[in-house]
């Protein structure tokens, strides 16, 4: 379906003078950058509208572009009410496909190292305590058909920390019970391991054991999780029971599958987890990124300045 959609993209493009360069860097990210299908959608979108920029302002070859260029797109899609986020993006997309022009010898002056987006507000990532996300855990009903699903589901989220593309494209064979692990497939297809809890072990081997052959049909791929009708669950499906099950546990309307992710995290920097150890577990290219979850652990922060505080 991504691929798809990448290739309608492609055919806009075709439309646009620079349209050829931008098609180019995207199997670019996608052959040898190794980026993921969503990763090089999103990258295309917001350089469809770039060359839809360039288009309207009469510049027809990618050595024409000047800085003055660039800037006059981020204040067009500003106006257009695009959030600090969005136009941050659009910058890097478009930074990212001048470097690739450098390297290609199709733009000559290097002018990207002066390019500043807009400042971002450093959001704290939303989490939940323990007895909120013990009582998630426990919502799904084991009179509900398919119920061992949606429990081993919520328990390898929170077990793991894993994004949701991750889980719903984890196959059978990723998931070793036995020595406690699943090999997930992150951004970029980067592989890394993560251990596996016991208890979320147990209940994936009763799902395997009693629900998943039933789901299965003759041409049902290796997805560990699937649907109703025997297809490969997507995140939207994912997505959808989580809203559920929290809707249930009293939850706030907030909660997402990412939250569990920021919770995973959370949790066990308050257990006493080193960052380094957090960030592979994460996948995490820069340890920055893990950084955010040191501002949101105030119990653990409270807890260390009572102890070691002289005047507590």
């Amino acid at each position: 379906m991504l691929n798809n959609q990448i290739i309608t993209l492609k055919k806009k493009l075709g439309a646009y003078a620079i349209g050829s360069e931008v098609s180019q860097f995207l199997d670019y990210l996608a052959l040898e950058a190794g980026l993921s299908p969503n990763t090089v959608l999103a990258y295309g979108r917001d350089l469809l509208e770039f060359c839809q920029y360039c288009q309207g302002a009469g510049l027809k070859e990618i050595p024409a572009l000047e800085a003055v260029h660039i800037y006059g797109h981020l204040q067009t899609i500003s106006r257009k009410g695009k959030v600090e986020a969005s136009v941050s993006r659009a910058l890097v997309a478009i930074k990212m496909l001048l470097r690739f022009c450098l390297s290609t010898g199709k733009l000559k002056e290097d002018f990207v190292s002066s390019l500043e987006g807009p400042k971002l507000w450093k959001r704290l990532p939303s989490v939940a305590g323990y007895e909120q996300i013990f009582k998630l855990l426990d919502t799904p009903d084991p009179q509900e058909p398919y119920y061992l699903r949606d429990k081993a589901l919520l328990e390898v989220l929170y077990a793991t920390g894993a994004r949701a593309s991750e889980v719903v494209n984890l196959k059978i064979r990723d998931v070793n019970i036995k020595v406690g692990y699943v090999r997930c497939f992150g951004k970029g297809s980067k592989e890394r391991i993560v251990p596996l809890g016991t208890v979320a072990g147990q209940v994936i081997q009763r799902y395997l054991d009693n629900l998943r052959p039933a789901l299965a049909k003759p041409k049902s791929p290796e997805n560990l999780f699937l649907t109703r009708t025997g297809r490969a669950m997507d995140r939207i499906d994912l997505w959808r029971i989580v809203k559920r099950h929290a809707l249930r546990a009293g939850m706030p309307k907030t909660m997402t599958v990412h939250t569990l992710r920021h919770c995973f995290a959370t949790h066990l920097l308050s257990g006493g987890v080193d960052l380094r150890s957090l960030q592979e577990m994460l996948g995490h290219a820069d340890i920055r990124t893990t950084q955010i979850y040191t501002h949101v652990d105030n119990d653990r922060l409270r807890k260390i300045h009572k102890k070691f505080h002289p005047r507590p």
